[in-house]
């Protein structure tokens, strides 16, 4: 199958960029002139705009539509106003995650869905298939662009551009660039400070162009997905299909946070209600080296008596903190603060259990 091409491919080329599959998708990994940890350290200390266009995108809508929402996905839609956004989990019946996405409450009869790219098609076809009469679930994910300006100066480019960012964390306004309608949301995957423009493909061009014009100021840099695999690891937010996936569920990977537990129906609930209680599957840590080891993901997880404990879902090198770090799915009895060994390519590393995130979050700082 050809992989798709983002609306912005052509930027992405012309800027040098290492091109790479993702989730169906020929997308930037990281551009000429600086790299990841270059890109890294942007987002960080200025300002990064990644393009994530092949997230996917879905409308459901209709009388009733957030109320349905309601009754399949984890999180409590009745908790958020219209204009917030939250995250949330599309489970199966098993608790197995189907995808985990950012539900934006348009109205009650209005809602829009960010899942990831690879598990769009499967979350529509879910939704369609138990919508009732009178509510479209529809798949819009080649109709919008996804831009992501992110950093602790992602405001002055934001508002450079003459657009809202005023509105709280998890919420969204509406905006205009160069007479291109779109919405302005207080989301983001880094752990930054930062804003997610939706906008229609044809528009994303010129909305790219007058982002990166703005934020030259500020000392903007394009950002592939190698930075932003870096930039949630330090987070340690999930990664569908490595902390998540239809073998591992919100409660092994805590995120148990984003389940209304007290609704009286979504999907999973009763076999996560169950995982809950029992406290017997393995659940998401994290790891530091005490070396120099660098985690990956499938390397085997050990007690100090090479007891195997577990495995690494996500690894990196951290450009923040200078030392390998790793999200682990573990055995329950794993306490924080627990020394174990990671075979780290034949070698025998050393690390330490901790509770993520590796770095503190500025997400909500001014």
């Amino acid at each position: 199958m050809d992989l798709l091409h983002s609306p912005l491919h052509d930027r992405h080329v012309e800027l040098g960029a290492k091109l790479a599959e993702f989730g169906g998708w020929d997308m930037p990994l990281e551009y000429a002139g600086g790299g990841v940890l270059a890109e890294h350290k942007a987002v960080r200390e200025a300002v990064g705009l990644f393009d994530v266009s092949h997230l996917g995108k879905a409308l459901v809508r209709g009388t009733g539509a957030a109320d349905f929402l309601n009754d399949c996905l984890t999180n409590d839609l009745r908790k958020i106003a219209t204009g917030q956004a939250q995250y949330t989990l599309c489970c199966d019946e098993g608790g197995g995650t189907v995808d985990d996405l950012i539900a934006y409450l348009r109205s009650e009869f209005e809602v829009f869905l960010i899942p990831n790219a690879a598990n769009t098609a499967d979350v529509v076809t879910r939704l369609q298939a138990k919508a009732p009469e009178g509510i479209e679930v529809i798949n819009q994910h080649r109709d919008f662009a996804i831009l992501a300006v992110q950093g602790p100066l992602s405001d002055e480019v934001v508002r450079a551009l003459g657009l809202p960012t005023e509105h709280d964390y998890m919420s969204f306004a509406e905006g205009e660039i160069a007479g291109q309608k779109l919405t302005v949301c207080r989301t983001g995957y880094t752990g930054e400070r930062g804003y997610e423009l939706v906008i229609p493909s044809a528009g994303a061009i010129a909305v790219w162009d007058a982002v990166m014009t703005a934020g030259s100021t500020f000392g903007i840099r394009a950002c592939g997905l190698g930075a932003r695999d870096t930039l949630r690891t330090e987070m340690g937010y999930p990664l569908h299909g490595h902390e998540l996936s239809l073998e591992i569920s919100p409660v092994m990977a805590r995120a148990g946070w984003a389940v209304g537990w007290k609704k009286a129906a979504f999907w999973g609930k009763e076999a996560l209600e169950k995982q809950r209680a029992e406290k017997t599957v393995r659940t998401l840590r994290g790891l530091t080296a005490q070396g120099r080891g660098i985690p990956r993901p499938g390397m085997t997880v050990n007690g100090e008596a090479g007891a195997e404990l577990g495995e690494v879902t996500s690894g990196t090198f951290s450009p923040t903190l200078r030392q390998g770090i790793a999200l682990a799915l573990l055995d329950p009895g794993v306490e924080v603060g627990t020394t174990v060994t990671v075979d780290v390519r034949g070698r025998s590393e050393a690390f330490t259990v901790t509770k993520p995130p590796f770095v503190e979050a500025s997400t909500r700082k001014a």
